[in-house]
């Protein structure tokens, strides 16, 4: 019952937390052998240096007079709203919670699946460097290698902490990602394949393709001799991020401990706002985290030899 509690409690924050798109490098070198699962939960934060820039201009006592009233006009204060979404759904800030489990389908291939705060993530890893046994049959040398492919795909979540999601529906606005995930990733084992733990390094480059728009309905443009409804934007970007990683594994055969640090820098591009100003946004984001994992099932070449 005890366990159950626990894992509702896990679940609720789960779901509470924001929309951030997973992107932290958690993986060692070494894939998963054929025939085993691992399974586990990672808890972090996506600390973005322009979104925070951004949202230090936004205030409670501003956005509360926007929301109280029935029309609008477009100033300064509409295009730092407008501004101050954007550069959130580009990188969201917050903490980030993910589960996950990864299969072995190949000597040097595996699979993963991973629920990253509302957000579905898939990706595969390729092994070419290293030997493929496990601690009861291991093979030579403790340097491993591989490559990886991760896919993500979401709808931008707005945090009420940030003040965001209560000028959503004045500003109209909308967003949607999808994140590739290129990881290059080294590693050195501690114990024979990893027994004990590793530690793991190397790069990463990620692609962001965003769809993003405004569409206000009672906000309006003044002329001298007329008054205009705001024109709505539906707008589409792109962006490279470049990164380097460090974590590692420590336990012993079956349960680890995994803290990580990602780091990336990225210039997210321009991008068109309301009332036709457009705006570039560029920065590093930081993505520390601390996880559990557990390894299970049996290694398929160790069980055929019985």
């Amino acid at each position: 019952m005890q366990r159950i509690s626990l894992l509702i409690i896990f679940l609720y924050i789960l779901f509470l937390g924001s929309c951030t798109a997973p992107r932290a490098i958690i993986n060692s070198g070494k894939v998963t052998a054929p025939g085993q699962f691992k399974a586990g939960l990672n808890f972090g934060g996506n600390i973005a240096t322009e979104p925070i820039s951004q949202l230090d201009d936004i205030t409670k006592s501003a956005v509360d007079a926007i929301r109280n009233k029935d029309s609008v006009y477009y100033d300064e204060q509409i295009d730092i709203f407008a501004k101050g979404l954007t550069a959130y759904a580009l990188d969201p800030v917050g903490p980030t919670f993910d589960f996950y489990v990864r299969y072995g389908v190949a000597p040097r291939v595996d699979v993963g699946y991973k629920f990253a705060s509302g957000a579905h993530v898939l990706d595969a890893m390729y092994q070419f460097l290293g030997p493929t046994g496990t601690p009861e049959n291991p093979g030579e040398g403790t340097l491993y290698g591989s490559i990886g492919l991760q896919y993500t795909g979401q709808k931008a979540n707005l945090p009420g902490r940030a003040l965001l999601n209560k000028l959503e529906p004045v500003l109209d606005f909308y967003a949607t990602r999808r994140d590739l995930v290129i990881p290059v990733i080294f590693s050195k084992s501690f114990g024979p394949e990893e027994e004990i733990g590793n530690i793991s390094w190397g790069v990463v480059y990620n692609r962001t393709f965003i769809k993003y728009g405004f569409d206000p309905g009672n906000i309006f443009t003044k002329y001298t001799d007329r008054v205009v409804k705001l024109e709505a934007v539906k707008e589409r970007n792109s962006f490279s991020s470049y990164g380097a990683f460090i974590n590692g594994k420590i336990g012993f055969r079956y349960v680890y401990i995994l803290p990580a640090l990602t780091m990336y820098y990225q210039n997210y591009g321009t991008y068109k706002v309301l009332g036709g100003k457009n705006h570039e946004f560029s920065g590093m984001t930081f993505i520390p985290s601390i996880g559990l994992q557990v390894n299970l099932g049996r290694n398929v070449q160790q069980r055929r030899r019985y």
